[in-house]
């Protein structure tokens, strides 16, 4: 039951949709090459995180046809592909012009088999971002498994991972854009890796009490700016592998039998589904 899979990450170009593509483009032609059946990038992939600049917002109205690429790479390498996060501009029902942050699994065929728009928007984001509010987490069927699809901050929230597994989840895949710097000063003053560590033992907790896989693909960079540690968590095992800050692919095998195992030791979806469910939210 090995699925291979890979996650990507490099030094991401703010504004520059062109080059940041050309180089997504080169990671998933390797991972496939390397036989993997899903490719993973990371959050805000194509232009970096420059909300304040028009030019941010204009390439909004771009994501689409760069989805339409990666459809067709999909199908050209037999690979299905996570393409990050893309902005897209939106009208509401009030006729305001709004930007979401979504993520989608392509297919092996090209084919658009599941879509999110992010949730839990971390608090900087919130002047330029809208969130899905009450949306429901939707897990869905893909060749590699029943997947559900988060982004960045809502890792912080066991609610989403747990609406994911209510549905059916096997695997969460979750495209980062994740400093160090979103620790404040103060809680840098106590420890300069506290997002490090948050996300480090975070990842872990939430494969081992969901009983599920956790694809993690974040930004890489400089040390001073940037985090990496793109990686992949199981159940029983922990990490089954992660890279550092450094840019490039990294390809691996996950035993989806771990899940299972998970589940016949701790049936925490046997409780979740169950009559006697103790918990309610509002």
């Amino acid at each position: 039951m090995a699925t291979r899979v890979a996650v990507i990450q490099w030094h991401i170009k703010n504004l520059d949709m062109p080059a940041n593509h050309q180089t997504a483009c080169t990671y998933i032609r390797s991972a496939a090459s390397q036989g993997a059946k899903l490719a993973v990038l990371p959050e805000y992939h194509l232009n970096g995180w420059e909300p304040t600049s028009p030019l941010w917002r204009e390439q909004a109205r771009e994501s689409q046809s760069y989805l339409t690429s990666y459809a067709s790479l999909a199908k050209e390498l037999n690979i299905c592909i996570v393409p990050g996060t893309v902005i897209e501009e939106h009208v509401s029902e009030e006729g305001k012009t709004i930007y979401y942050n979504v993520a989608y699994f392509l297919s092996n065929t090209g084919a658009v088999l599941g879509s999110y728009r992010k949730k839990n928007i971390w608090h900087p984001e919130r002047p330029h971002l809208t969130s899905s509010s009450e949306e429901r987490h939707v897990a869905f069927d893909t060749p590699i498994g029943k997947v559900g699809l988060l982004i960045c901050w809502d890792l912080a929230f066991p609610e989403a991972f747990r609406e994911l597994i209510a549905a059916g989840a096997e695997m969460v895949i979750v495209p980062t854009y994740w400093t160090p710097l979103d620790a404040g000063e103060n809680a840098r003053s106590y420890n300069p890796d506290c997002e490090k560590l948050f996300l480090e033992t975070t990842l872990t907790s939430r494969c081992f009490e969901n009983t599920c896989a956790v694809i993690f693909a974040n930004a890489a960079g400089p040390q001073d700016r940037f985090l990496g540690l793109s990686r992949v968590t199981m159940p029983i095992i922990g990490v089954l592998g992660s890279m550092g800050c450094e840019e490039g692919c990294l390809v691996l095998d996950m035993d989806m039998e771990l899940v299972r195992i998970a589940e016949e030791n701790y049936k925490v979806r046997k409780d979740i589904g169950g009559d006697e469910w103790h918990y309610v939210y509002r």
